[in-house]
């Protein structure tokens, strides 16, 4: 039924809550592979001239590539076939046009769990995806922000 996961990752121990629930549907599905991505969203461009935001994002960019590749090499020892993908943008936007131009079959990703003012200000990337995603979504919820891998 799914060939092709896509897990979402903001770099968070709350967003990893996912990769059990990811690895138990691929090893049962017979996933053909695993996608990780990592969208990297631009620094705010407030705060005047003395702010090097290229070297900001740089920074952000290098990180993620450390983070995404250091997930894959965890997964890929368990025998899953996985790639990843780092992406700049809105993290919701670029997941819906990753998704429609990737042939992905599911999106499994962790939910924070916002609400109120913080729902309001941050947003919910997985409230976008639910509203935008032409894919089935599996959404994580983890208990309280504790991980239990």
């Amino acid at each position: 039924m799914y060939q092709k996961i896509l897990i979402p990752l903001d770099g968070s121990a709350l967003a990893e809550c996912v990769l059990p629930h990811a690895k138990a549907i691929a090893s049962g599905c017979d996933i053909a592979e695993l996608v990780l991505l990592r969208v990297v969203e631009p620094p705010p461009t407030l705060g005047g001239e003395a702010i090097d935001f290229v070297a900001l994002q740089d920074a952000d960019k290098e990180a993620a590539e450390v983070y995404l590749a250091r997930i894959k090499a965890e997964l890929t020892a368990e025998g899953f076939d996985v790639s990843y993908q780092m992406l700049t943008g809105r993290a919701a936007e670029a997941i819906s046009e990753f998704v429609q131009q990737n042939e992905v079959d599911l999106i499994a990703i962790a939910t924070h769990g916002r609400s109120g003012l913080t729902r309001l200000v941050f947003g919910s990337v997985a409230d976008r995806l639910i509203r935008s995603s032409p894919v089935p979504i599996l959404l994580v919820r983890p208990r309280g922000y504790e991980c239990q891998a």
